[in-house]
């Protein structure tokens, strides 16, 4: 089979850092649908390994990637139960992605386009290099994009700029990335790749009892339909649930005598007793 038409998804581990790479260089690092259909298994191993603590993407070589495969696309617009599905793989994938329980971070060298910037609009964190060049771009080739990804991006930079970028489809560089919401950070592209690295292990030793119960509340508190008596409710007893395990827990305790200490704080959570 050609390898230029499956391309892989393949993972580096990094001391407690997972890093997982996006190989199809040959065409910029374009996922193809069987690239799509590696994430989620992929992510859910990931998920369940206590040492992994956080999670980076990237692409392979110079970009992180130009979006989805063109072969991908057009299996979306031919096949009718694909599009019942609204994106079929592409949107199972990306969702697999935002609901990674450990933090995310997308490192964006080069292109990310379509359905690059789909994988990166999951993660939770956009680092960027200084080269890094974004575009949104299905009103270029005529398709209407996966309602999850037209949703993750109006959460993240608003309805105005979401119709904008939607709509002209125009690139947008790093700089000007970082003003509209679709970079967290913009890092020299001279250190990069250490700079990430270092991010990285700096979340990693954080209390990660204090991330993920971080994530978690934010996530709902972002969700669709946060002013419903459900929605709610639903997010007071998620923030019960995160209290008692900080009353079980040992990081609070962890964290507070090494601050009065003046040391470094060596936190010890895993994972939630429920």
């Amino acid at each position: 089979m050609d390898e230029r038409r499956t391309g892989a998804v393949t993972v580096d581990r990094r001391g407690p850092v997972a890093v997982l790479v996006l190989d199809n260089p040959v065409m910029r690092n374009a996922l193809t649908q069987d690239m799509w259909r590696q994430l989620p298994p992929l992510l859910a191993q990931l998920a369940d390994d206590d040492t992994v603590k956080v999670l980076v993407v990237r692409g392979a070589g110079d970009h992180f990637s130009a979006g989805a495969d063109i072969a991908s696309v057009q299996k979306i617009l031919h096949d009718p139960a694909t599009v019942q599905e609204d994106g079929g793989d592409i949107t199972v994938a990306e969702e697999a992605l935002a609901a990674f329980p450990k933090p995310t971070i997308a490192a964006i060298d080069g292109y990310c386009v379509g359905g690059g910037w789909q994988i990166a609009g999951a993660c939770d964190l956009r680092l960027a290099s200084e080269r890094a060049v974004y575009g949104i771009t299905p009103a270029k080739i005529g398709i209407v994009y996966p309602l999850s990804g037209i949703k993750r991006l109006v959460q993240l930079v608003g309805p105005a700029t979401a119709k904008y970028l939607l709509f002209t489809g125009d690139f947008v560089a790093a700089g000007e990335a970082l003003g509209l919401g679709l970079a967290t950070k913009v890092l020299p592209t001279h250190a990069f790749w250490d700079d990430v690295a270092a991010f990285a292990l700096r979340l990693a030793s954080g209390s990660q009892f204090s991330i993920r119960a971080q994530k978690d509340l934010i996530n709902l508190i972002g969700g669709d339909a946060v002013g419903a008596a459900g929605s709610a409710a639903a997010l007071a007893e998620r923030n019960l649930h995160w209290q008692r395990e900080m009353a079980v827990g040992e990081d609070a305790a962890i964290g507070v005598a090494a601050f009065l200490a003046k040391k470094t704080p060596h936190f010890t959570w895993v994972r939630t007793s429920e």
